[in-house]
């Protein structure tokens, strides 16, 4: 059998099954079965009337929430309102008594306090050094140095060109 007649039977069989499935879901269809999705519901309005009674409740709820907590909150500053307790004074002489009792306390703490640090310091010990670095295989060339006598005949000569090249 060629290809072409297998595929032309297959394009034929699902012709026909097409035409089955339509007159089938158009016989036992009903409005609430539809298998299209249905259409959001339009959002409810309310009118102005209806809103200004809704918004004077809601006032109203809070209009008398308030006035619970100012209650609540005025009972207690009635009572807080006796007479405040003298304050008790201390004379000057107990407060020189005290300070110099808080003196001596003090100095004993920074005194052991020395006691202790005294014995744990030791004078320190050289630092020791480094150990020597071993010497490369390959030596670099030292800079080559003038001689100690050219050296210092040229010292008071380079104080002196500063002088010259200024005058000139």
């Amino acid at each position: 059998m060629p290809l072409t007649s297998i595929i032309a039977e297959i394009d034929a069989e699902i012709e026909r099954l097409q035409k089955a499935r339509g007159l089938l879901s158009s016989i036992g269809e009903s409005p609430k079965e539809s298998p299209t999705p249905s259409k959001k519901p339009a959002k409810r309005k309310l009118s102005a009337a209806a809103r200004e009674k809704i918004a004077a409740a809601q006032r109203k709820r809070w209009a008398a929430t308030k006035r619970a907590v100012k209650a609540a909150a005025a009972k207690p500053e009635k009572k807080a309102a006796a007479p405040p307790a003298k304050k008790r004074v201390m004379s000057a002489a107990a407060r020189k008594r005290i300070a110099a009792a808080q003196k001596k306390r003090w100095a004993a703490v920074k005194a052991e306090k020395a006691k202790k640090a005294a014995p744990a310091k030791k004078p320190a010990a050289k630092p020791k050094k480094a150990p020597a670095k071993k010497a490369v295989a390959v030596k670099k060339a030292a800079p080559k140095k003038a001689p100690a006598a050219k050296v210092k005949k040229a010292v008071p000569e380079r104080a002196a060109a500063p002088t010259e090249t200024a005058a000139s």
